[in-house]
């Protein structure tokens, strides 16, 4: 195997770590349901226009503590999965469109 392969693999393996929690993979949906990859949504389009949780209510329904959530989403950026960027008081996310890519194509 080649090591461009190998690193791909090491990634998508990452990526399928960080789903394999329930609670990960449902925050994910959510994200991806409220924004499309690539294009940031700040707290306030989740909350007000888009129908979605923000960032901070992401996983009330999940019966979750906050500090939880939090370690959640951390887990996903760090996989690649999101990108979060803070914009003074609001918190604006992504889902990231490469990495979705690489999922996609992951299986032939």
């Amino acid at each position: 195997m080649s090591k461009s392969l190998d690193k791909n693999i090491d990634e998508i393996a990452e990526m399928f770590k960080a789903l394999s929690n329930p609670n990960r993979l449902k925050i994910f949906l959510r994200l991806l349901s409220c924004c499309q990859p690539g294009i940031s949504a700040s707290v306030d389009d989740f909350r007000n226009s888009k129908g979605c949780a923000c960032v901070g209510d992401l996983g009330k329904d999940l019966g979750i503590a906050a500090s939880t959530i939090s370690h959640h989403i951390k887990e996903l950026r760090r996989a690649g999965l999101i990108h979060m960027e803070r914009r003074g008081q609001k918190i604006e996310c992504r889902i990231e469109s490469e990495a979705l890519t690489g999922l996609k194509n992951f299986f032939p």
